[in-house]
């Protein structure tokens, strides 16, 4: 570019947008579409893609065409170009929303030659009679806004992003510019080749964002998580993506209780009442949005704080876009994902009935996912990898790089991977490898025969996770490449074919396994250990046992073990709090709850504990019909087969209903059901058990009464009859 060429850009901007500089390669992209080339723009969230279009739109002769997906999205940015200029139809959009009285005022703007820049659905650019108008406009350009609509492998594919090309065609030829904030190689190419701009030139920011902070939590106990976080950052502004609608009341519901300025938006409300939400977030009368993933996109707010997920998204592109919504300003922006992997296990059911490529590249996304979430290393190393990036360095902002885990050295168990790569023939997938090596006789295995080759089960002392883990690192050291054609397949890179007769040391650690954890490391006064504070469990359990002599029943009868934990974990110091606690109830709390408070309130003094009961989480009042029916049906005696049936429920969810009522302290008969479905000796067999039984566990019942006389229902039901006549 000349230097008359870049004065003449800088004063363009400074014009028209107000701005001294450009930011990255603007300036280089501009120049590109200006000389009538096409492009391919990958830039982050914040990076300024909206600019290299709406600059060149004014300098040059015609319309610009600018094909976006969102109708909220186009609206903001029709907006923000007529703040640029005195020219009120400088900038239009032709959508679903407007009445025809707008469509023809917007159709004279354009064929005056007012209008530079239209913004067009991907569907209204699809209409006959919008294809006959567009034939009828000088065209300067065509810009494919999120383009990563465009690809099957996207996070957000739209069906009729893929027959843009046939309809420009169609229309009339000019350049095209296609942007997005985030694309794998696979998908760039995707894009390219649909768009038939294979040969455009690519320009490529860094997908870096060293202010944000990137954190994966367990998913245990999250709303009291998400509440301590946001208390600890009252004022400051920010997202929490849920995946469905109903997820986003309960919890805008549930911050609105607890003092917090929250608002829902899905687009299962009413228009106004979405994009009165969303404004109240912009103008900063709301703190937080809680929203699924319809919420963002084009929304110019910079100085977003955090972004929280409350599940975990579909695929690590959609993740990184909507993280990429936090510190656009380059201020602080805290990401924090909770995962676990029975969400995992929901998205996989929701794919079920989809064509069997959909599920395919569905899976695929899912399981890069989870790598993300369960790995120990550096989180954006990980990012930008899978967006074919390197960062050299560890971020040192992020929980991997700053709490990590204990180092070994993986540089035979890379070569084993690499072996086994070779073996097949670079042939499979990550998963598929990692099973062989693990020996897991998958049906695709036996299909192909490979449990009968030497390296199946030849790292069967590491799980499949570990192996996939190790593929992980051989990925991001670039020993390994993911076909860009064939997604998932493993070839070598040469550096890969080098490392197997020369390696170096790579070193590893263990992965996160989130689903063991319990959560409670979140809470202050935790001495350690799974279920709390140990001492106090110890304490909790001596004076259970005092109480169970005196009364002469059995420990589990007074309280169990779950609600000791709790109680261990929380610290209840009088009635009220205890009867915040798992498995308590007003009548256990009035029977046996003052001797546990009085000790653990003489525990909180002498060890000076920080209580999570301090901070003070309070629950949305959720209306307990079900329960109040139960018990009424029970007092009248109704048949436990009819209670089930009037619910929808099967007998072993109602009885898990019911154990929940006694176990908190109501007293409930049952004994008019039992005389009826169980033999009078049999029910005598097992209500003896339980007297003398040192746990209330039914898998312990049903191992004691191997005798197929003794159903588990039978234990149950007459488990409930104890526990409330004894406990209650």
């Amino acid at each position: 570019m000349s230097d008359n060429a870049s004065t003449y850009l800088q004063k363009t901007l400074k014009k028209f947008f107000g701005f001294d500089k450009f930011k990255g390669e603007q300036e280089e992209v501009i120049q590109n579409l200006l000389d009538g080339k096409d492009a391919f723009v990958l830039m982050p969230t914040g990076g300024g893609k909206s600019l290299t279009f709406q600059l060149p739109s004014l300098l040059l002769e015609g319309t610009a065409i600018v094909i976006s997906p969102l109708i909220a999205l186009m609206k903001n940015q029709v907006d923000a170009m007529r703040s640029f200029s005195s020219e009120e139809g400088i900038a239009h959009f032709l959508n679903s929303s407007l009445t025809k009285a707008q469509i023809i005022q917007v159709k004279e703007d354009v064929l005056a030659g007012k209008t530079k820049l239209l913004y067009v659905a991907p569907e209204s650019l699809t209409k006959d009679e919008n294809v006959e108008f567009l034939q009828r406009i000088k065209i300067s350009f065509y810009a494919i806004d999120e383009a990563h609509c465009i690809s099957e492998w996207g996070h957000d594919f739209r069906p009729e992003y893929r027959k843009i090309r046939p309809i420009i065609d169609k229309i009339m030829c000019a350049p095209i510019i296609a942007l997005t904030a985030t694309a794998t190689p696979k998908v760039q190419h995707d894009i390219q080749k649909n768009l038939g701009i294979i040969n455009a030139k690519v320009f490529k920011a860094s997908f870096y964002r060293s202010n944000l902070y990137y954190e994966v939590r367990p998913k245990i106990d999250e709303q009291k998580q998400i509440i301590r976080f946001i208390k600890e950052n009252t004022g400051k502004s920010g997202i929490i993506y849920c995946l469905s609608r109903k997820k986003v009341e309960e919890l805008a519901e549930m911050l609105i209780v607890n003092d917090i300025k929250a608002l829902p938006y899905h687009a299962g409300m009413d228009s106004p009442t979405r994009s009165g939400n969303q404004d109240k977030f912009l103008m900063e009368e709301v703190d937080v949005i809680v929203a699924t993933i319809a919420f963002g996109m084009g929304i110019d707010k910079p100085d977003v704080r955090f972004v929280i997920h409350y599940d975990i998204p579909k695929s690590l592109e959609g993740y990184y876009q909507e993280t990429g919504r936090a510190g656009r300003d380059g201020g602080e922006g805290k990401c924090i994902t909770f995962y676990s992997y029975a969400d995992i296990q929901k998205l996989e059911k929701f794919m079920q009935g989809k064509p069997v490529a959909e599920q395919e590249i569905g899976r695929q996304l899912l399981l890069e996912t989870v790598s993300y979430a369960e790995s120990s290393m550096c989180r954006p190393k990980i990012l930008l990898n899978y967006f074919g990036e390197q960062l050299l360095e560890p971020c040192n902002n992020c929980d991997n790089c700053n709490n990590p885990k204990p180092k070994f050295e993986a540089k035979d168990f890379i070569l084993k991977y690499l072996n086994a790569v070779g073996i097949v023939k670079e042939r499979y997938k990550t998963e598929h490898i990692s099973n062989i090596l693990a020996g897991n006789a998958t049906s695709a295995i036996k299909s192909f025969r490979q449990d009968q080759i030497e390296i199946f089960g030849s790292g069967n002392d590491k799980e499949a996770s570990f192996w996939n883990a190790v593929a992980r690192h051989a990925l991001i050291h670039h020993l390994l490449v993911k076909d860009i054609e064939n997604y998932g397949l493993l070839k070598f890179t040469d550096k890969g074919i080098a490392y197997q007769t020369k390696p170096f040391s790579i070193m590893m650690s263990i992965n996160h396994k989130y689903e063991l954890a319990t959560g409670n490391e979140i809470l202050p006064g935790k001495n350690g250990g799974g279920g709390g504070d140990d001492q106090l469990i110890k304490m909790l359990k001596g004076l259970r046992k005092t109480i169970s002599k005196r009364k002469a029943v059995p420990p589990f009868v007074i309280f169990q073990d779950p609600s000791l934990e709790d109680m261990s974990i929380q610290y209840p110091i009088n009635k009220e709090e205890l009867l915040k606690i798992q498995g308590v109830g007003v009548g256990k709390a009035e029977k046996y709850g003052k001797e546990f408070v009085e000790l653990i309130a003489r525990y909180v003094e002498e060890n000076q504990i920080e209580r999570p009961q301090d901070f003070v989480v309070k629950s949305i009042v959720k209306k307990s019909g079900v329960k109040v029916y139960i018990i009424q049906s029970i007092d009248r005696k109704m048949s436990l087969n009819d209670i089930a049936k009037a619910k929808g429920f099967e007998l072993p969810d109602l009885l898990t209903e019911i154990e929940a009522i006694v176990n908190s302290g109501t007293k409930l008969d049952i004994t008019y059901h039992i005389e009826q479905a169980i033999e009078e000796d049999i029910a005598s067999d097992i209500y003896a058990y339980f007297l003398e039984a040192e746990t209330g566990s039914i898998a312990d019942a049903v191992a004691e009464f191997d005798d197929d006389e003794y159903s588990e229902e039978d234990i149950r039901m007459v488990r409930i009859r104890f526990m409330s006549e004894m406990g209650n």
